[in-house]
């Protein structure tokens, strides 16, 4: 599946729900749901710089396509990593750099985070393409 595929399936899904309570609780769903990075990752150096609470995101090049694999402290931004793993994990380096990421403005996610996790998300799409420019070069 498509990112853009992906993007609009996850926007489908928040449209279901009638208000922002129903959506927080489908991410802390997501974040439940989320693949749990290995211990030996949770180090300093995969932490995501500009987030309130602790993330952790590693990325490993399987097949020419980048898998991510992810954790938080806190439930809300496991909720939104979640997501983002969900958009951009299992592509290629060169679909991750250039897919946008409208879909976020789409549900809502940005208007309805306080202004430090709405920079921690920034920050987090930010390492997410950093990871899949690092990787660009070792795709076959």
């Amino acid at each position: 599946m498509q990112i853009q595929e992906i993007q609009e399936e996850i926007v489908d899904e928040f449209a279901m729900f009638e208000d922002w309570m129903q959506r927080y609780e489908y991410m802390i769903d997501l974040g439940k749901a989320l693949p749990l990075i290995d211990a030996q990752y949770k180090t300093d150096e995969n932490i995501i710089k500009g987030c309130q609470s602790k993330v952790w995101v590693h990325a490993e090049l399987e097949e020419n396509k980048l898998v991510f694999t992810a954790d938080s402290d806190a439930i809300i931004t496991k909720g939104i990593i979640a997501i983002l793993i969900r958009a951009f994990s299992n592509q290629k380096p060169l679909d991750i750099i250039e897919a946008n990421t409208d879909f976020i403005d789409e549900i809502g996610l940005k208007e309805h985070l306080s202004p430090t996790r709405a920079n921690g998300l920034v920050s987090m799409i930010k390492q997410i393409k950093l990871y899949a420019v690092a990787y660009q070069t070792q795709v076959k």
